[in-house]
């Protein structure tokens, strides 16, 4: 009876033995075919991919052009180029069967990084391949030749057609945690390579996750990117309640950081890549005007096409990123009122959070992006300095052969260099000379330069603010003056006013208090300068007397007052003057001057009406003098 039990109890045992190998062995098997399907289907993947890029494009390229082929296929080389690459990684494990699920595990750890970069690229742009592809569906013909192609080439894609071959690498992608997870559910938990696979299929996951984020980015992106130019009747048709809703929380919640009553975001990176951004931008913009002025001076066609249409284009890149910038800020201001919210109340709503993770996408990818963006912006900038230097180069060579040609027909030609820039110093500082003799001369006739001359008919009301407050206390209005307040003064330029005192009653240094002989009142102090009494005719005698000097080379003329001239006589303008009303006009030093009368419709002999340049009105008259000759004083042209 014993031994009858003893044996019951081993084949009971031998039996579960028997049933835990028959399981791992199953076990093995499924794991074995889930890592043949794996190897399999990426086989048959990548020829996929390189049907589409050496049968499918090429023989498209005669339907569409390749504007929407690079749209379609996108970065398709690079997916056959890292899949390539993976695929043979995958067929070596195949060698070692022991540790070939060990080995797929670290495979794909050495891959993430890699996959997730080309596969972004596609994923992002495969919308508006779709896009395409609808466009094409509208024209029955050439959606007819498209079909048929695909169909000669991949006959299992039915009537999907494009869609089935541009879909492929999404569903691969997506696939592939899937297949990572089929292989380690058939693996033993107690085997080495299970925590292997698990990282694996985490990374994959992952590797999905931020591929989704990404395009999520792109497409927040691309929505603010755009430039649309709206007149201001449609840009009136866009605003509605909910727009000023939003503009006046930014509005409101801007006051508030300038007033220091909420703390301003502070983000020390994006300040960098954005200052380095606008740096480049000015760049380009002033480049672009500087360029733009210069097509007239030289051959457009050249610099058309290789520096001005390069600059544009640039030029035009830019300003997607600059709008980007600008509705970041915007969403700046809305993700810190949901900040304060969420810590007062501890909720938000759907739209709050919404705003919340559309401003922290455009951050991240304007810092992800940016820094790429200036560095590849630098290097078309820089290219297309170089050719407009390599342009002006030749210009500089063209001009030196015409030059060289012109250069015979000059009377000095068969000089020597030496022997010319002596010929030139010499005549140079003939011409200097002279000149500076001619500045002697003229300087002795010039009154200092503050005197002013009184204005028509305002004899008696300067002398009456002389005589009251002396010289030194007079003033002369620079530019019209209009009072605001009601004891400021309303002035006409060339107005003599008398100072009272140098500041208003606040104190304020700015508002003089002044005298005009009739009126008391405040004017800017900015707008008058200090009035010189013009000095008489007698005392001009005095001043321009002859002066006795062996350094001129050409005597000095001895001036007579216009008053004693007779009408219709021609003098010369001794010192410069500025009309300050349409019944004066302006004058220059030394400009020949016709006077008509020699005194003003009242008698006074102090202004005089004169025809200069054929413009009539009244100058001082101590301001004109005679010459004495018809030759300028001091000037004598190089013999």
């Amino acid at each position: 009876m014993a031994d009858g039990g003893a044996d019951e109890s081993s084949s009971r045992t031998g039996s579960l033995d028997g049933e835990v190998r028959v399981s791992k062995d199953k076990l093995l098997l499924r794991q074995r075919l889930a890592v043949r399907e794996l190897v399999d289907t990426e086989v048959s993947y990548l020829h996929m991919l390189q049907l589409c890029t050496c049968d499918i494009r090429s023989r498209l390229q005669q339907q569409l052009p390749e504007g929407d082929l690079d749209v379609l296929f996108s970065n398709i080389d690079d997916i056959i180029q890292v899949n390539s690459r993976f695929l043979h990684g995958l067929q070596e494990t195949a060698s070692t069967e022991e540790e070939q699920v060990h080995l797929i595990g670290n495979l794909f750890l050495e891959f993430q990084e890699e996959l997730e970069r080309v596969y972004k690229v596609y994923c992002t742009s495969y919308d508006q391949a779709l896009q395409l592809v609808e466009t094409y569906r509208k024209e029955p013909k050439l959606q007819r030749e498209i079909q048929g192609i695909i169909e000669a080439v991949v006959p299992q894609a039915g009537s999907s057609g494009l869609d089935f071959l541009l879909v492929t690498p999404l569903q691969r992608i997506t696939k592939y945690p899937l297949l990572l997870q089929k292989i380690l559910e058939n693996t033993p938990p107690d085997a080495n390579a299970y925590p292997l696979l698990q990282r694996a299929t985490s990374a994959l996951q992952d590797v999905n996750a931020n591929i989704n984020e990404y395009k999520m980015r792109k497409e927040v992106a691309s929505k603010y990117t755009r430039v649309e130019q709206r007149t201001l009747r449609e840009r009136l048709a866009c605003i509605n309640t909910h727009t000023l809703s939003k503009k006046t929380t930014r509005l409101s919640q801007l006051l508030k950081q300038e007033a220091g009553l909420v703390p301003r975001t502070e983000d020390k990176e994006f300040d960098d890549l954005e200052e380095r951004f606008h740096w480049v931008s000015l760049c380009v913009t002033e480049l672009k005007n500087n360029v733009a002025a210069y097509l007239g001076n030289l051959e457009k066609q050249r610099l058309e096409g290789l520096v001005w249409r390069p600059l544009c284009s640039l030029a035009k890149v830019l300003a997607g990123p600059q709008n980007l910038i600008k509705k970041r800020l915007d969403k700046l201001l809305d993700f810190e009122r949901v900040e304060e919210k969420l810590l007062e109340v501890g909720s938000v709503s759907y739209e709050e959070e919404a705003a919340r993770h559309t401003y922290q996408a455009l951050n991240s990818l304007l810092v992800a992006e940016l820094p790429q963006f200036n560095q590849l912006t630098l290097r078309w900038l820089g290219q297309i300095l170089r050719t407009f230097v390599a342009l002006q180069q030749d210009f500089a060579k063209q001009a030196l052969q015409r030059a060289e040609c012109s250069l015979a027909q000059l009377p000095h030609h068969h000089v020597s260099e030496p022997d010319f820039r002596k010929l030139v110093e010499d005549v140079l500082n003939q011409t200097g000379n002279q000149l500076h003799s001619f500045k002697e001369n003229f300087q002795k006739v010039l009154p200092p330069p503050t005197i002013q001359p009184l204005l028509p008919g305002a004899e008696h009301q300067v002398q009456a603010l002389l005589s009251k407050y002396g010289p030194r206390k007079l003033f002369q209005v620079t530019s019209s003056i209009s009072g605001a307040g009601t004891l400021d003064l309303t002035l006409p330029r060339g107005q003599i006013v008398a100072l009272l005192q140098n500041k208003d009653t606040n104190g304020n240094s700015s508002r003089w208090l002044v005298d005009t002989g009739g009126h008391r009142g405040y004017v800017p102090a900015g707008k008058l300068e200090l009035y010189h009494v013009a000095p008489s005719g007698e005392a001009l005698r005095r001043q321009a007397g002859p002066r006795k000097d062996s350094r001129h080379l050409t005597p000095e003329p001895t001036l007579a007052p216009v008053a004693s001239v007779p009408t219709m006589t021609q003098v010369v303008a001794v010192y410069p003057f500025v009309a300050r009303s349409s019944h004066e006009v302006s004058l220059q030093a030394g400009q020949p001057v016709t006077v008509l009368e020699a005194q003003d419709k009242k008698g006074n002999p102090e202004w005089s009406l004169v025809d200069v340049n054929g413009q009539r009105g009244y100058v001082p008259s101590s301001f004109l003098a005679r010459a004495p000759g018809p030759a300028p004083w001091g000037w004598r042209l190089p013999s």
